[in-house]
């Protein structure tokens, strides 16, 4: 065969870009991306040999590119589905390969290494994580420092216990989850299992919320002689979720702009003296089912851009 025709028969194979490692291969006809990593010296591990039992040679498919690879096989498919993984968390021992793709190797040295060998079929600590559309709720109460420091340590856990009892009632209610608790505050999300509705589902379990601490109030001052107040803050938007910890003492994470994007707004409230804002993006969903009271804007901490927050006084 001649240069020339030699030539043309290789700009006609697709090729891989493997990132870390900056490497373009060429794919050769029935390739996996495993046997094309291999052949290129690139260390992509497959502690199974190839033969879709582990997950170590898990690859992230970049630029949308899900066109130019084959759809999962039966057995990366169990796997996939046990684990968790989003469709452009491929096994490359499984995949082939027909136009230019780019993909990132995900295991990359002994601590992913182990990580993964202790991440079994139906543990979730084998998850990169998954990409959501959530709504975020965060709550806080106001003044809780003062309140803080002329309790005794002891009531102080009592109390909060109990504010937390009532509080994850109604987001429970609200078909919710709280996802942590940061000393008096807490974050919860709505969509995780049933994405309908989200927003809307957000907004009536912050009211609700709301509601079920004035009815605290004649608690609270009969037992600590003080009143405390809360303010929540709500926005829709794409987060990532994931587990974070071993084994023993995993707990979910959820990650992104969304997520600091609401701790922002409820902030907001003390400024705005307000008591629930919900960004453009919840608000939107609302539609006039919502009664509105402030319209502000504001420049979020650690954002360029002004955002126009709405208070929420009652939703029909």
């Amino acid at each position: 065969m001649g240069f020339k025709q030699n030539s043309l028969i290789m700009s006609l194979m697709p090729s891989i870009h493997f990132i870390p490692d900056d490497k373009t291969v060429t794919v050769e006809a029935h390739e996996t991306i495993l046997q094309s990593a291999m052949r290129a010296g690139i260390p992509l591990t497959h502690d199974c040999g190839g033969k879709a039992r582990c997950t170590t040679c898990r690859i992230l498919i970049l630029d949308g590119a899900m066109a130019y690879v084959s759809p999962r096989n039966e057995k990366e498919a169990v796997l996939a589905g046990q684990l968790g993984f989003e469709p452009i968390i491929r096994l490359a021992c499984q995949t082939l390969v027909t136009g230019d793709i780019r993909i990132r190797r995900l295991v990359l040295d002994d601590s992913d290494i182990s990580l993964t060998r202790l991440a079994g079929p139906g543990s979730s600590t084998a998850s990169v994580g998954s990409e959501k559309y959530l709504a975020i709720l965060f709550a806080d109460i106001r003044n809780f420092t003062h309140f803080a420091e002329k309790q005794l340590p002891y009531d102080v856990i009592h109390f909060l216990n109990r504010y937390f009892y009532h509080m994850r009632q109604v987001v429970e209610r609200n078909k919710g989850y709280i996802n942590n608790y940061m000393g008096d505050g807490l974050l919860a999300l709505f969509g995780l299992d049933d994405p309908a509705n989200a927003a809307e589902r957000a907004v009536h379990a912050g009211l609700e919320m709301l509601r079920e601490m004035e009815n605290l109030q004649p608690y609270i001052k009969q037992t600590y002689g003080q009143n405390l107040q809360m303010g929540v803050g709500i926005h829709y938007g794409d987060v990532v979720i994931g587990n974070l910890g071993n084994a023993a003492s995993e707990r979910s994470m959820v990650i992104g702009d969304a997520v600091n994007v609401a701790s922002r707004i409820e902030s907001c409230n003390k400024t705005a003296g307000t008591r629930l804002l919900v960004s453009a993006a919840v608000y939107e969903q609302l539609g006039n089912r919502v009664t509105v009271g402030k319209t502000s804007t504001f420049t979020l901490k650690g954002k360029e851009e002004e955002f126009q927050l709405y208070e929420i006084l009652s939703l029909r």
